[in-house]
């Protein structure tokens, strides 16, 4: 029979862990300086004296790790994170803003690109956000023809929800300036009707090729194939940068037949060490009803957690919903991925069985739709600990709060959208944009704040979103919305461990530093309570442990 590979406990021995402060993280004491683990739990919780008097009631002989200067905190939960996109990605070319501000250095790059390729093999290049473009626009299929005219040459968008292609591309799939646009999807035209080569959201199901994955118009598909061994290799690297980050557990915020056999590949080489909650994508709904995976299922490495669905588009791409039209483009009014009937049938169907469901969703349009497609099905078969959550939940109507926190519905925010891209939502829908992740309403509201990255929309970097959910300053300086938006760097913290746990159904196990629970934890270099709120983002992270066994050093152990 196969079973999931997980740890070998050798190196969990009893183990007696002190530094300056242990921020636990939990309900009762939030500070501590000792903890006592063993078996990959945590035994024992409090002052120095107190855990090694635990140790000697439990006959054990652990032994000790201090860690002089430093703070524990519990390990950081990615509640929304796309693993393997992430990896793939980094094994792509970088056209980030850091590397190219204008689109002939985008062009220039993915020349390079090529040049590393064999003949044939398509190129992609990833992260170019137009409107930090020195053309603020889009590239076009002829700008990237000039980077090859013989194979396939995609640039995604920094949004992950699109991008553009070369002419070749088009071609190759058959796309004309008389093919329909896709339901929850565009192929873009310029005023003559003409293809510019970019697309977005479902539209980008032709670029998994004819026996790739195929979503139709449940999401945008980035799940484009490489070789089973390619893929082991980008979910290591991507797991890698987890670690290093400080995160140990974190929810697949879209999963396909791609990522499952990728985890499950991972799993039987004994090599995954971040804790994954799976949420997949509603267009197996009917699959995953019918299999019966419906209540928890797998193990503590990798586990089935519920339905993630799309309501809208990005604000990055401009393809969230505006009806009225974006103020940087009033032609562009972006796209609901589903009429509101078949949406609502759809989270019925889910909440019916049972399962959790995680929706995007963006504009004030979008989040009504899903706030009344959750409330309908709540009322029809209500469940209090329901736990169904909005992903991004970027621009809420204050109403919608409060029926949120009636309903407990929880968001799942990003950040680090805001710290990389603020000026691109102002930019984009004009002042309302201030508002875009209005965390301090959330917990005015009573509504729970849950902290996550989007990785690789924004790098898995737990204290650069705590710093930016505290600070609401841009990398740019520029300082987005009113202080009542802000959070406290407390309320941050929880953001990123407890709220993480809670939000992926995990919190008897993890996002707090409390017996019984797992022994996972992050060795920091600094407090994030008691620096300046400015400062927490370049606090280094030392060592990451997950089962109480160091996964991570920064020295390269």
């Amino acid at each position: 029979m196969r079973q999931l590979a997980t740890y070998d406990d050798r190196d969990s021995a009893p183990t007696i862990v002190t530094a300056d402060v242990i921020l636990t993280v939990d309900e009762s004491a939030f500070h501590a300086e000792a903890l006592l683990t063993a078996g990959g739990k945590i035994l024992a919780v409090g002052s120095r004296a107190e855990v090694e008097e635990a140790a000697d009631r439990a006959g054990l002989d652990p032994r000790r790790t201090d860690f002089p200067g430093a703070t524990i905190v519990p390990g950081f939960i990615d509640a929304h994170a796309h693993p393997l996109m992430y990896g793939q990605l980094l094994t792509w070319v970088d056209v980030s803003p850091a590397r190219a501000a204008s689109i002939p250095e985008i062009v220039e790059l993915m020349r390079e690109g090529a040049q590393r390729l064999p003949a044939g093999v398509p190129l992609r290049g990833y992260g170019y956000e137009q409107r930090n473009l020195a053309e603020r626009r889009h590239p076009t299929k002829e700008e990237l023809d000039q980077v090859a005219k013989d194979r396939e040459v995609y640039v995604m968008n920094a949004s992950g929800h699109g991008g553009v292609v070369n002419s070749f591309t088009l071609q190759k799939y058959g796309i004309t300036r008389d093919t329909p646009n896709p339901e929850g999807g565009e192929f873009f035209r310029d005023s003559d009707g003409e293809l510019t080569g970019e697309l977005s959201d479902a539209a980008c199901n032709v670029l998994t090729g004819l026996h790739g994955v195929k979503i139709g118009h449940h999401g945008p598909n980035f799940h484009l194939g490489d070789e089973p061994a390619e893929h082991q290799r980008q979910l290591d690297i991507a797991q890698r940068e987890f670690l290093s980050a400080g995160v140990t557990a974190l929810g697949d915020a879209q999963v396909s037949q791609r990522e499952f056999s990728a985890y499950l590949a991972m799993a039987d080489r004994g090599e995954l060490s971040v804790r994954v909650s799976m949420y997949f994508l509603s267009h197996l709904l009917d699959q995953v009803v019918d299999l019966g995976l419906t209540g928890p299922f797998g193990n503590a490495f990798l586990s089935a957690a519920g339905i993630k669905l799309y309501a809208d588009g990005t604000l990055g791409g401009w393809t969230a919903y505006f009806p009225e039209g974006y103020l940087g483009d009033p032609c562009r009014t972006g796209q609901l991925y589903h009429e509101p009937a078949e949406y609502t049938q759809l989270v019925a169907k889910a909440h019916g069985a049972g399962l959790q469901t995680a929706t995007h969703a963006q504009s004030p349009t979008a989040i009504a739709m899903v706030v009344d497609a959750l409330e309908q099905a709540l009322t029809e078969r209500p469940d209090p600990d329901a736990r169904h959550r909005i992903e991004h939940c970027g621009l809420p109507d204050p109403v919608e709060i409060e029926r949120m926190a009636r309903l407990g519905i929880r968001p799942v925010n990003q950040t680090q959208h805001y710290y990389n891209w603020g000026e691109g939502v102002e930019q984009a829908i004009g002042t309302p944009g201030e508002r875009f992740n209005p965390l301090g309403e959330f917990v005015e509201a009573g509504v729970p704040v849950t902290i996550s990255s989007d990785a690789p929309v924004a790098e898995p970097r737990p204290l650069e979103a705590i710093q930016a959910a505290v600070t609401r300053v841009t990398r740019r300086g520029h300082k987005l919305g009113a202080d009542s938006l802000r959070i406290t760097a407390e309320a941050a913290l929880r953001g990123h461990t407890l709220e993480g746990a809670i939000t992926l159904g995990r919190e008897k196990e993890l996002g707090s530093l409390e017996p019984g629970k797992r022994a996972d934890f992050v060795v920091l270099d600094g407090n994030p309570l008691t620096v300046a709120a400015e400062e927490i983002a370049a606090i280094p992270v030392r060592e990451t442990w997950v089962d109480g066994v160091p996964r991570f050093h920064a020295d390269g152990r």
